[in-house]
């Protein structure tokens, strides 16, 4: 007899799905009981830690992970990280568990109104109607995480997998599915009409851009346009390498410093980015009146939501290629360069062919050291990284108070070189560069990361630990949540919440993840300079846990 259980681990085979992320309950048991050796499973020790480090593990590896959550409880807790995946653009395959289908009518202990719960985060949902629809099911979330680049969720009743399958039937979704790329040939060319038509071009970037044929088409095309090139305002990953000459830095999120950033430009060609995002609302268009704008994702949740005159969907890297062969080569204007710099706003990267010590200009990249005494500030911190990062690093960021001095400082040189929560929510970093080490044992892994955010996800560090995830995570820690008392300050009040001195080192040690605690700037170099030169071959976490003092509101 060919069971559910047995027939889904074909697929899982099949899809190339390997490990099991989970947090297991007992409406998954009899699926993961005696687990084929071929199949790995991965605890982790919340469902939040689980769909974080699957997460990491997709981008990583491009291809999506597989995930085991328990009934509600389970994925109640992972709804905020699913939400991540979803605008992180991580595939993921994941199943939760049901009650025993044959009493769920009655609503029994654990049963769960599971279709509805994560929302409409999850890019496709199925409760299957009868057992042995189960792998076909799982097969088609495979197929649309793959495509649509995000969470797809199958509810399967516990009992379901030892149901007895029909193998004359076969499976009930195609083994492959292909999909056309490239824009069609009309949209291609009326986007090269209006780059031909355009007096001063910009291109701007986002983390669907993040890939290899992806940068190259792009510094392909932004070369020939001669244009300058910025990054989105809270970009989950780099969409384009930053310290290439064209790279001018990061967006502002409130609209007038947006309409003051993009008005020299006449056509504004968006990659793999929405248009634009923003966080604080203000009043008024997003670009001066007249600019045209067009945006190119394959992502059509992306392309319905922003505001442009043109969105086509389709695949960022072969639709820029055509783009190129289809214009006319542009030359920069005598000045445009300079003209860039100096309308940058402060706080933002700023990009050039130099070393990564040097990315920022040269008013901005000299940090004095702090002098006997003083105290160490995240600034001393990631110019003592910039200097000593290598350039193939994946900085993972969760540090909201200090992100503008980070990219201000160290900038993406490679693709998935800098990896964020797009969502903005925490508990988002320790996780995902856990199984960013996993999927790709071969980068080196940075995890840049606040004490109040660590708290969220401190859980990953058991993780890490557990399966040899050679992970430097670096905690920024002052003593409270920065970001929100730096709001607090400038809407001219007194934030009503407490500070907090959590021992983070103590907490990772207990964890099984080795840990330092680091008070001064002479040992935070001595620690760097004796830990980095060996990070990419390195096998086991480490955590810094670095005393800084809390930024000042601006």
């Amino acid at each position: 007899m060919t069971t559910v259980r047995d027939a889904t681990f074909d697929v899982l085979r099949a899809c190339e799905l390997r490990e099991i992320f989970a947090n297991p309950g007992s409406t998954e048991v009899s699926f993961l009981v005696d687990l084929p050796e071929d199949l790995r499973f991965v605890l982790a020790l919340h469902e939040g830690s689980v769909v974080g480090i699957a997460t990491g593990h997709a981008l990583a590896t491009g291809r999506p992970a597989f995930v085991v959550l328990h009934s509600t409880p389970g994925l109640g807790n992972a709804v905020s990280a699913l939400a991540t995946a979803r605008v992180n653009r991580a595939p993921l395959v994941v199943v939760t568990g049901q009650q025993d289908r044959r009493h769920l009518a009655l609503e029994p202990f654990l049963a769960g109104r599971l279709d509805d719960l994560a929302g409409s985060y999850p890019v496709w949902v199925a409760q299957p109607a009868i057992p042995q629809d189960v792998p076909a099911a799982i097969r088609r979330a495979w197929h649309e995480a793959s495509y649509r680049r995000g969470p797809a969720l199958v509810v399967v009743p516990m009992d379901d997998w030892l149901a007895e399958t029909d193998e004359s039937l076969g499976l009930a979704a195609p083994a492959v599915v292909r999909r056309p790329a490239a824009a069609d040939e009309a949209t291609a060319a009326e986007i090269a009409n209006l780059l031909d038509g355009a007096q001063s071009p910009v291109v701007v970037v986002g983390a669907e851009a993040d890939e290899p044929d992806t940068w190259q088409a792009l510094i392909t095309l932004v070369e020939r346009l001669g244009c300058p090139v910025w990054q989105e305002a809270f970009g989950a990953r780099a969409g384009f390498p930053q310290d290439h000459p064209a790279f001018a830095g990061h967006l502002p999120a409130d609209r007038t410093s947006l309409r003051k950033t993009l008005t020299p430009y006449d056509v504004v060609l968006v990659v793999g980015a929405p248009a634009f995002r923003q966080y604080p609302y203000e009043p008024g268009p997003l670009v001066t009146p007249g600019t045209t704008v067009i945006v190119i994702s394959d992502d059509p949740d992306t392309a319905h939501h922003s505001a442009a005159n043109l969105s086509a969907i389709a695949a960022p890297a072969q639709t820029c290629a055509r783009l190129t062969e289809l214009i006319r080569r542009h030359e920069p204007k005598p000045g445009e360069a300079a003209e860039a710099e100096a309308e940058r706003l402060p706080g933002e990267a700023a990009g050039a062919g130099r070393s990564p010590a040097a990315s920022a200009l040269p008013s901005e990249r000299n940090v004095r050291a702090p002098g006997p005494g003083e105290a160490l500030r995240a600034v001393h911190v990631f110019a003592a990284l910039a200097e000593r990062l290598p350039a193939d690093v994946v900085l993972v960021e969760e540090s909201p108070s200090s992100r503008p001095d980070l990219h201000r400082l160290i900038p993406a040189r490679a693709p998935r070189g800098f990896v964020s929560a797009a969502m903005g929510g925490l508990g988002f970093a320790l996780p995902a560069a856990t199984g960013l080490r996993m999927g790709d044992p071969t980068r080196p892994v940075v995890a840049v990361v606040g004490d109040g955010s660590s708290l969220y996800g401190i859980h990953a560090l058991w993780s890490a630990a557990k399966y040899d995830c050679g992970v430097l995570f670096v905690v920024l820690s002052n003593g409270g949540y920065a970001v929100m008392d730096q709001l607090a300050q400038a809407a001219g009040g007194n934030a009503p919440w407490p500070g907090f001195d959590v021992d983070v080192a103590g907490i990772a040690t207990s964890l099984g993840c080795p840990s330092l605690r680091i008070r001064d700037h002479a040992t935070l170099l001595d620690t760097l300079d004796e830990v980095l030169p060996s990070l990419a071959a390195r096998r086991h976490p480490l955590l810094l846990d670095v005393r800084v003092s809390p930024e000042p509101a601006e």
